[in-house]
């Protein structure tokens, strides 16, 4: 019997499958680097919330003043005009109040979310001029950009946070701060309706599952040209 052959050695299967193994191994490292980044941003979160709340322009003046606490004074802020967010809240639709402040001394203008509103609530805080200084404990937050989906604001009611859109429909000129400032306490403790705070800040961090997943893929892929190759000559 003639012998058969031997086998070329798959060359171009090989090729594919180490560029496979590339992609996949890279996307495990990405996911790897994506786990530590998000682990330290949490721990910055926690860290941050844990100080003593401090006045404003220290606050603002630290190299990161996301969730921190800050103090401030805003005058006339509780009969300050408004206009409304639309929000969710423990699964309750309603609005946000967002209303501007000029604190002394403080070069910016700031927009305080006084609090949330639930849409059953038609009511609203009264709208006048006045001075009378309103003391306050704010978060400090950033401002994501608005989704390209979102819908364009209807008059004095806005879907999407946008500060300079939200002082022009306030009437308010100068330079706005692009942070956002969470209320913690209430700008009119008189009327029950409006409910200061900040929402939960919420962290998804799956990136070690998707971690192990492209490892795994990549695992799996040797294996099977390992079996191919083995298979092939042992023939």
């Amino acid at each position: 019997m003639t012998p058969s052959p031997p086998r070329a050695f798959p060359w171009i299967l090989t090729l594919a499958v180490a560029v496979a193994l590339a992609v996949l191994i890279s996307l495990g490292v990405w996911q790897v680097q994506r786990l530590q980044w998000k682990t330290a941003m949490i721990a910055r979160a926690e860290a941050a919330a844990a100080q003593v709340p401090a006045p404003l322009a220290e606050v603002l003046g630290s190299p990161d003043p996301e969730f921190r606490r800050a103090l401030v004074v805003c005058p006339g802020l509780d009969r300050a005009r408004w206009i409304e967010l639309q929000s969710i809240q423990d699964g309750q639709a309603g609005v946000r109040l967002i209303s501007a402040c000029r604190p002394a001394g403080q070069g910016r203008i700031l927009l305080v979310d006084r609090g949330f509103v639930a849409e059953t609530i038609s009511a609203r805080p009264p709208v006048e001029a006045t001075s009378m200084p309103v003391s306050l404990r704010l978060v400090v937050r950033d401002t994501p950009a608005p989704g390209a989906m979102a819908p364009p604001p209807q008059g004095r009611h806005f879907f999407a946070r946008d500060n300079v859109a939200m002082a022009r429909a306030l009437g308010v000129e100068g330079a706005v701060d692009p942070h956002t400032f969470y209320a913690e306490t209430s700008t009119n403790p008189e009327w029950q309706a409006l409910r200061p705070g900040a929402p939960p800040a919420v962290f998804s961090n799956n990136h070690l599952g998707y971690a192990i997943t492209w490892f795994g893929l990549a695992l799996a892929l040797a294996g099977v040209y390992g079996a191919v190759v083995f298979k092939r000559f042992r023939r």
